[in-house]
C-alpha cells in the first residue's frame, strides 16, 4: 500500500530494481454463478421478494441534499426541449416507451439511473425543470413502479436513482398531484428495501459502491433510517475494501470508474453534511486517496487519458469534480496497484499502463492495453490512444467500438496482429498478460521506466520489453521496445511486428527524406521530430475518440518489422525541434 506521505510528496514508493505484478486476467464469472445470479434475478418477481418491499412508506423527507457537480449543458438543453439524447442517441420525450425499449443500453442507463435531473437542472430554474422531470418521472413509475425486473430495478441502478431523487426532489416533488407525490415517495421506499437485499449482490467497483450508497442515502433521508444508514456504511467499507487499491485506484483499472467511484462517494458526503453528521472516516479517507490517483492519468490539459475503454473526459470537468471533492493534492506519479506509471517534466506528460488488464469479472469492455503510452506536450496531446471504446456515440458501428479494445488500438508493440490479452465479444477479457515486471529510476538528468509483460509468451515465445527515458526538461523522450525468447520452444519462422503511435487530432506528419523519422507539428506549433531504427517506419491513417465520444480521423506512425527466434530490439526517439 501507498501511504499518505507518498501520496503528498508524490514519491515513488518503488525500490531501485525490479517488482512482479501478477493478475488473473481470464478469471470471469463460472457458469454456476452465473446461474445463481440469474434465479437470484428471477425471485425478484416472486410474491416473497414482493412482501419484502411493502412497509410504510414516508410522507416526506428529512432533508434535501446538494447536488455537488454540474451537469451536462448540452443535455439538459435538450430536456428543455423536450428531447433525450445521449451520445448521439435522441428521442423525444413524448414517445419515449419505457415499458417496451427500443433504444441502446447506455439511453437506458441514462434514464434508469435519474442522470438526466443532474442535467436538467444544470441549466433551468425550478419553474421551468419540474414540469419536464414531472412528465419524465411519471412515464418512468407507469412502466417500472410495480414491476420489479432488470434493468430498471438493477440495484446499482437504485443507488443512484434515490441519490439523484433526494438531492433533486423540488423538481420531483413540486405536483400539486397528492397522489403522484405519494407514488414517488411509496416507490422510494421500496426501491430501498430492494437495495437493501441487493446491494451486495451486483458486481465489485463502482456499481456496488453506487448500491451500497444508495443504502445510505436512504437510512438518510427516509424517517426512521438510523439502522438502514449504519448497515448501509458497513457494506460500503466492504465494498470500498474490495473496489478500491490500497493506493487509491480503482480494480477495475477504468478512470472513467475512477471518477465515477469520486463522484458517488463525495454526492454520499452531501447527504451526510445535509443531516449535519460527520461523514464516515473510511468516506473520507477514500475520496482523499481516489483524487491524487486519477491526477495522475491526468494531461496537461488536466483531461483524462484514454485507458479501459473510456476517451479523454475534458480537463474542465476534472478540474470541477476535483474541486467539488476539496482535496488538495499532487498527481500520484506512480501506482503499484492502479498500475499507471506518470512520468513529467517540463510541459511533458507521459502515462504509461504497467499492469495487466483487469479481472475478466471486474470490468465490461476491457482492453489489451499493456505498456502502451501517451505523452502530451502541455495542452497537446502528441501520442493517444484510440479509446472509446464503452463512450463512443450511438452513431459508431458495434464492430469498430470492438476495434477501439484491441492492442492495435494503443500505442504500444503488437506481436502477429494479435492481441496482447484475448478479447471476448461479450465484453470480457481472456488469457493473456498475466505477469508484469517493473523498474523505475530517477535522476537529476532524466526518469527512466522499464517493464515487460508476458502477453505473447504462450503463442509467440517472446517477452515484450519497453524502456521509456524522459529527459528532465521535457524535450526528449527515448524509447525501446525488445521482443526476448522465452520458453524452451523456438519457432523457426520469422514472426512480424508493429509498434505503432497514434498521433493526437491535429497532430500534422511529414515523413523525411530518408524513410526513418518524421516531422510532426503539434497544432499549437510547436515541432517535434520522431526517429527509429530496427523496422520500417509507415504512416497510416488512424482515429481518436474525442470527449464527446466522436471519433475523429488522425494518423499514426508504425514501424513494422519481422523478428528473428533469437528476437528483435527497435529503438525510437522523440525530440522537441522547437
Amino acid at each position: 500500500m501507498i501511504d499518505k506521505d507518498d501520496r503528498e510528496t508524490g514519491a515513488d514508493g518503488i525500490e531501485e530494481g525490479k517488482r512482479l505484478v501478477r493478475l488473473g486476467g481470464d478469471k470471469g464469472l463460472s457458469l454456476a454463478q452465473q446461474l445463481a445470479e440469474r434465479l437470484y434475478r428471477l425471485t425478484w418477481r416472486t410474491p416473497i421478494h414482493g412482501l419484502r418491499l411493502k412497509g410504510r412508506y414516508p410522507l416526506k423527507l428529512i432533508a434535501v441534499p446538494d447536488d455537488p457537480f454540474l451537469g451536462d449543458l448540452k443535455r439538459g438543453a435538450a430536456l428543455l426541449e423536450g428531447i433525450v439524447t445521449v451520445r448521439g442517441e435522441s428521442r423525444p420525450i413524448a414517445e419515449l416507451n419505457l415499458a417496451k425499449p427500443e433504444f441502446s443500453k447506455s439511453f437506458a442507463d441514462y434514464i434508469h439511473s435519474s442522470a438526466w435531473l443532474r442535467d436538467l437542472s444544470s441549466v433551468a430554474t425550478r419553474a421551468q425543470a419540474a414540469p419536464i422531470a414531472e412528465q419524465l418521472m411519471r412515464a418512468w413509475l407507469a412502466a417500472h413502479a410495480e414491476t420489479v425486473a432488470e434493468p430498471a430495478w438493477r440495484a446499482d441502478h437504485w443507488g443512484r436513482r434515490i441519490m439523484a431523487w433526494t438531492a433533486h426532489a423540488p423538481l420531483i416533488l413540486s405536483s400539486g398531484d397528492l397522489v403522484y407525490r405519494s407514488l414517488v415517495l411509496n416507490t422510494l421506499a421500496r426501491g430501498a428495501r430492494h437495495l437493501d437485499r441487493c446491494a451486495d449482490k451486483v458486481p465489485l467497483g463502482a456499481p456496488r459502491i453506487a448500491a451500497w450508497c444508495g443504502v445510505i442515502s436512504a437510512g438518510l433521508m427516509i424517517p426512521a433510517g438510523d439502522i438502514r444508514r449504519k448497515m448501509g456504511e458497513a457494506g460500503l467499507a466492504r465494498a470500498i475494501d474490495m473496489s478500491v487499491f490500497g493506493d487509491g485506484g480503482s480494480v477495475a483499472r477504468a478512470p472513467i470508474a475512477q471518477l465515477d467511484i469520486i463522484m458517488l462517494l463525495t454526492t454520499l458526503r452531501e447527504a451526510y453534511i445535509a443531516r449535519r453528521l460527520e461523514p464516515p472516516a473510511r468516506l473520507v479517507e477514500t475520496i482523499a486517496a481516489m483524487v491524487p490517483a486519477l491526477l495522475g492519468i491526468c494531461h496537461g490539459d488536466h483531461g483524462l487519458s484514454s485507458w479501459q475503454g473510456g476517451g479523454p473526459v475534458p480537463g474542465t470537468v476534472i478540474d470541477q469534480v476535483v474541486a467539488a471533492t476539496g482535496v488538495r493534492t499532487r498527481a500520484l506519479r506512480q501506482a503499484r496497484d492502479w498500475g499507471y506509471q506518470r512520468l513529467a517534466a517540463g510541459n511533458s506528460v507521459l502515462i504509461i499502463d504497467a499492469a495487466p488488464p483487469p479481472v475478466a469479472r471486474l470490468v465490461e469492455g476491457g482492453c489489451g492495453s499493456t505498456l502502451a503510452f501517451e505523452f502530451s506536450d502541455g495542452a497537446q496531446r502528441l501520442i493517444v490512444n484510440c479509446g472509446g471504446a464503452r463512450s463512443v456515440t450511438a452513431i459508431v458501428s458495434p464492430a469498430l467500438a470492438e476495434g477501439l479494445r484491441t492492442t492495435a488500438a494503443h500505442s504500444t508493440l503488437v506481436v502477429g496482429d494479435s492481441n496482447s490479452t484475448a478479447i471476448h465479444a461479450d465484453g470480457t477479457l481472456g488469457r493473456g498478460v498475466a505477469e508484469v515486471e517493473l523498474s523505475r529510476q530517477e535522476s537529476d538528468s532524466s526518469s527512466r521506466i522499464e517493464a515487460s509483460h508476458d502477453g505473447y509468451a504462450r503463442r509467440f515465445g517472446f517477452l515484450h520489453r519497453r524502456q521509456l527515458i524522459l529527459s528532465a526538461d521535457g524535450r526528449d523522450l527515448r524509447g525501446e521496445d525488445m521482443l526476448l525468447p522465452v520458453g524452451r520452444k523456438r519457432k523457426a519462422a520469422m514472426t512480424p511486428y508493429a509498434v505503432r503511435f497514434h498521433l493526437g487530432a491535429g497532430v500534422e506528419v511529414s515523413p523525411t527524406a530518408d524513410g526513418q523519422a518524421a516531422l510532426l507539428r503539434l497544432p499549437a506549433g510547436s515541432l517535434w521530430q520522431f526517429r527509429c531504427r530496427g523496422g520500417a517506419l509507415a504512416i497510416e491513417d488512424s482515429l481518436w475518440v474525442d470527449g464527446d465520444g466522436r471519433p475523429q480521423p488522425t494518423q499514426q506512425l508504425v514501424v513494422t518489422g519481422e523478428a528473428p527466434a533469437g528476437g528483435a530490439n527497435i529503438s525510437w526517439a522523440l525530440k522537441r525541434a522547437s
